[in-house]
C-alpha cells in the first residue's frame, strides 16, 4: 500500500496540496501498522514480506526527505545525511549479503529511533504547513537538527556492528 501511495503524496506536496499530502502519509502509516499487526496476529512471515517491507518504508521516507528538500521545507544538508546513511547501509549490506559474509541486518535501537524521529519530522514538517505556529517550527528545527546528528550516527553505529561481528571469532574456532 505505501508503494501504491507514494506517487500520489509526491504529486499532492508538489502541488502544496498539504491537508491531502497529510491524509496520503497517515494512511501510508496505518496501512504499514496494519500489515505488521495482521502478520503477527496471523502468524504469518513471508520472506517477500521481509525484504519488502524496510524497503518500502526506506522509500517513502527517502523519497518525502528528496521532495519536501525540493519544497524548501527541509533543509538540503539534513536530506543528504539521511541519504548518505540509508545508502551506505544498503551498500554495505547488499555487498555482504551477495558475498555470503553476513545475512543478519538486524536494525539496531539507535537506528530503530532514527527512523522514528524521521517520521515524527517528517509528521512535524507537514504539520507546520497545515498550522504554521512559532512553537511548532521551533519543534520542526529541533527535530531536524536531530535527525541531521542521529543519522550519521547511526550509520556509524552500524558500521562498528557490522565490522565486530564480521571480525568476530566463529564458534568452530
Amino acid at each position: 500500500m505505501r508503494l501504491f501511495i507514494l506517487p500520489f503524496l509526491v504529486i499532492t506536496i508538489l502541488d502544496e496540496s498539504y491537508w491531502v499530502a497529510f491524509g496520503l502519509f497517515l494512511l501510508a502509516g496505518l496501512s504499514d501498522m496494519l500489515d505488521g499487526l495482521l502478520a503477527r496476529w496471523l502468524k504469518q512471515k513471508t520472506t517477500l514480506g521481509l525484504y519488502l517491507d524496510p524497503i518500502a518504508d526506506k522509500l517513502l521516507l527517502s523519497t518525502l526527505f528528496i521532495v519536501l528538500t525540493h519544497q524548501g521545507l527541509i533543509p538540503r544538508y539534513v536530506t543528504v545525511l539521511v541519504f548518505s546513511r540509508d545508502l551506505g547501509i544498503l551498500l554495505i549490506s547488499t555487498l555482504l549479503f551477495a558475498t555470503g559474509t553476513l545475512r543478519d541486518f538486524r536494525p539496531s535501537l539507535l537506528g530503530k529511533l532514527n527512523t522514528v524521529v524521521q517520521v515524527v519530522g517528517i509528521v512535524s514538517v507537514m504539520l507546520e504547513r497545515l498550522w504554521p505556529t512559532a512553537w511548532l517550527g521551533a519543534i520542526t528545527s529541533g527535530l531536524l537538527r536531530v535527525i541531521a546528528v542521529l543519522a550519521p550516527v547511526s550509520a556509524a553505529q552500524y558500521a562498528w556492528i557490522v565490522f565486530r561481528r564480521i571480525n568476530a571469532p566463529t564458534a568452530a574456532a
